[in-house]
């Protein structure tokens, strides 16, 4: 875990590096007043965390510190305690319920792009190693790659993927793929759903389809609807979430490609406005790049002092 801890840190580093230095610069030998205030809200406005959130962060040191000499460091301490303290209602893992549920449906659902097939293959590793059998319906029937990616970690996972020729309707996959992961008492069926852009009327209303024809099957699926975010995407990623929590419900939330961006904080406007819980954060291609979400953890990564283990 020390390791994987490491790697996604390493991935938080354009963010964290982006906020320290500029922290250090603005605090240095200064006390905390309304110049340095405007320099730290403008630091956390580009690190992604949103106007509302560094605006909020700020008011609350200018209550706490305003007039007193500080430092770098304590600016730094202060900044980690209350983002994790933000975060900490959002950190929730994925609970998967056989008791209730069998096969526990999962449908995952993003734009294009943001890394949703190889993170469905992640997820489908993790729950495998947890003891749980699990099967795949790849519904990304127009991508043959997609489909071809995720036969791939089936390969590699012994598991079985459920799939169609290309083109097919991915309603009728799914659909069929609950029969058949029923019939095999998968305990978990994982559904990797076509990248698709969160203003395409028809593709959204084709998703809302999707949620209907699973429900025929079990009214109360799907038991989790997941979100895939791509972290560089930024503000966008709250357009992203309004629109498919209309079409698809969303239960959860993965943050991915955190390895390519300076925007790690978007997850702080998302925790704010949408109430959807974190469950992981991914870096990477590998079945083990991927952490399980954490308050603190998160927060001492962005702001590059971790909290003593």
């Amino acid at each position: 875990m020390n390791a994987l801890f490491n790697k996604i840190k390493s991935s938080l580093k354009k963010t964290s590096e982006r906020l320290t230095s500029g922290i250090y610069l603005a605090f240095t030998g200064k006390k905390v007043d309304e110049e340095t205030l405007q320099e730290l809200e403008d630091l956390l406005i580009m690190a992604d965390t949103g106007t509302e959130v560094a605006q909020s962060l700020c008011a609350e040191l200018k209550k706490e510190k305003f007039g007193k000499d500080t430092t770098p460091e304590e600016i730094k301490l202060f900044l980690r305690d209350k983002i994790a303290n933000r975060l900490e209602d959002s950190a929730k893992p994925l609970v998967i319920d056989n008791d209730a549920h069998k096969p526990f449906v999962i449908l995952m659902v993003g734009v294009n792009g943001s890394g949703k097939t190889t993170t469905c293959g992640k997820l489908a590793a993790i729950l495998t190693n947890q003891g749980y059998k699990v099967s795949m319906a790849a519904a990304d029937t127009f991508r043959a790659a997609a489909v071809e990616q995720l036969c791939e970690w089936g390969k590699r996972l012994g598991i079985t993927v459920y799939k169609k020729e290309t083109g097919c309707d991915a309603s009728g996959l799914i659909y069929d793929a609950y029969v058949a992961a029923a019939e095999n008492k998968d305990d978990v069926l994982l559904i990797d759903t076509a990248g698709r852009l969160q203003n395409k009327q028809s593709l959204m209303a084709e998703l809302e389809k999707i949620v209907r024809v699973i429900k025929k099957n079990d009214p109360t699926a799907p038991h989790s609807s997941i979100i895939v975010l791509d972290a560089g995407v930024g503000q966008n990623a709250l357009v992203q979430v309004r629109e498919f929590n209309k079409a698809a419900g969303l239960t959860g939330i993965i943050l991915t490609k955190l390895d390519g961006t300076a925007k790690g904080g978007i997850i702080l406007s998302v925790a704010k406005e949408a109430a959807i819980p974190v469950h992981y954060i991914g870096s990477g291609e590998q079945a083990e790049d991927i952490y399980p979400f954490n308050a603190k953890d998160y927060a001492g990564m962005l702001m590059g002092v971790d909290y003593v283990k």
